[in-house]
């Protein structure tokens, strides 16, 4: 007998069957009214630039912007200090081989973070699962941070090593 030559009772027991009753699940949250677009969006995101902004104008106040004169390609400050981007490097110049922390050192960085997706085959876009991705990028970070305060808060005068807390604190950047 074909499904066509059933009768409706006969088909409701066989898709019953087939449908498990812990298959179909109740919906858990109820369904609001609110939906983030215009204007909702836009309100909360002019909020945050206002609360950004007025933090900007507020720091501003309080801390000068560390301008010096006139450029001179005659004179240059030495040793000056790298941007902040650059302060990682420029920080571990200062303390390893410039041919190993400066050529060998980058090159490595790049190379790793390209082979990231092949060493790590993890499907799964949560991050819970992704241990040795997450492990990775926190130990790069961190590391690249270290370097970074250290070259903002612990250089002063002369690139020369000082402590923030005896010295003060050097906004030369």
């Amino acid at each position: 007998m074909t499904i066509t030559e059933a009768s409706p009772v006969e088909v409701d027991e066989r898709l019953a069957e087939i449908v498990r009753a812990g298959s179909i699940k109740e919906l858990r949250t109820k369904p609001t009214d609110k939906v983030h677009t215009w204007p909702h969006l836009l309100v909360v995101e002019f909020a945050a630039s206002l609360i950004v902004f007025l933090f900007i104008v507020i720091f501003s106040i309080f801390v000068n912007a560390p301008l010096q004169g006139l450029a001179d390609p005659n004179k240059t400050i030495n040793p000056a200090k790298a941007p902040w981007y650059f302060l990682g490097l420029q920080e571990l110049l200062t303390m390893v081989n410039p041919q190993i922390a400066g050529v060998m050192g980058p090159t490595i960085i790049i190379v790793g973070l390209i082979t990231i997706p092949y060493l790590d085959k993890n499907p799964s876009a949560h991050p819970e699962d992704r241990k040795f991705a997450v492990m990775f990028f926190t130990v790069f970070l961190m590391f690249w941070a270290v370097l970074s305060i250290i070259g903002i808060a612990f250089r002063g005068p002369g690139f020369q090593f000082t402590l923030p807390w005896h010295d003060g604190l050097f906004f030369d950047l």
